[in-house]
């Protein structure tokens, strides 16, 4: 019993889905997104097959319409589900059951597949798709932006609870993910959740920086820590010995283990600037 959006981001080829309910761990059965294939929200009496056959069906080539179809000629309960589900290339299909608690529907548009039972309004599911339609940005919070406009019409009519929101990229394995997030229970789901979806996209960009991820942790808020390790890398990247030894040795003086640290990472291809830092000239030897 809940709402839910599936959505896609039309320039990227991001998939996404998003929902909120009064249950407990929604955000585990839920939502279900592989890359490049399609995403799946499903629900009511949730049936998880829905999520991760429906997935595998629509990667062996079968539509998303058909996909729902040939689930619900298994499924003695498919009169009391409720499922969203949408291919890669943004084709939709969408099950209501006759016995899913009022108000329950769903609609569909452009790039999203709304859809909602159990809530005080049947402007929610519209009121999830507008919000969808006219919100800027990331996909994600595309799709938050969806959530909250169907709370302010009401939302789960039992109260607020479990939240969660997963993101895929257009193309990878079944298992990578662009953002995975939840908050399983509690009046301020969503408050929390919007507030892992903003640290989440804060770590991503500055992970993804070039030179200048410690101003980019800094500026998201994210913490001191992290903000340092980031001026780390980016005095490495930027040949900028003097500096990274010195915030190396920074780090070493609140723990001697970040040195290890140090080493470890040194390994990694990409680092090699790193492990010629840590290695004394003279002999071609590491450090002490």
């Amino acid at each position: 019993m809940t709402y839910s959006i599936v959505g896609r981001d039309a320039t990227t080829g991001e998939l996404g889905v998003a929902v909120q309910s009064q249950s407990f761990n929604t955000g585990a059965a839920v939502p279900w997104a592989w890359p490049g294939v399609g995403a799946v929200a499903t629900q009511s009496f949730t049936d998880r097959r829905y999520g991760w056959r429906g997935l595998e069906l629509m990667a062996a080539g079968t539509s998303a319409e058909d996909a729902l179809a040939e689930l619900q000629a298994k499924d003695e309960l498919a009169e009391f589900r409720q499922v969203g589900m949408m291919s890669a290339d943004g084709r939709v299909s969408q099950w209501t059951g006759a016995h899913c608690v009022p108000s329950a529907g769903g609609a569909s548009g452009d790039g999203w597949v709304a859809q909602a039972n159990l809530v005080e309004s049947p402007r929610v599911w519209k009121a999830m798709g507008e919000a969808f339609a006219s919100a800027d940005g990331p996909l994600a919070l595309r799709l938050l932006a969806a959530l909250d406009a169907a709370e302010a019409e009401g939302g789960d009519w039992r109260g607020r609870g479990g939240a969660g929101i997963v993101v895929v990229p257009a193309e990878g394995q079944p298992w990578e993910r662009v953002v995975d997030l939840r908050v399983e229970e509690g009046d301020t789901s969503l408050v929390e959740l919007r507030r892992l979806l903003d640290r989440a996209l804060g770590y991503r960009e500055a992970n993804g920086a070039t030179g200048d991820s410690a101003e980019i942790a800094r500026r998201r808020g994210l913490p001191a820590l992290y903000v340092r390790q980031c001026a780390l890398y980016d005095a490495v990247a930027g040949n900028r010995p003097d500096e990274a030894a010195g915030i190396l040795d920074e780090l070493e003086a609140q723990d001697p283990r970040w040195r290890d640290f140090a080493r470890t990472v040194a390994k990694l291809p990409e680092m090699e600037a790193l492990a010629r830092l840590l290695t004394d000239p003279e002999t071609g030897r590491p450090q002490a």
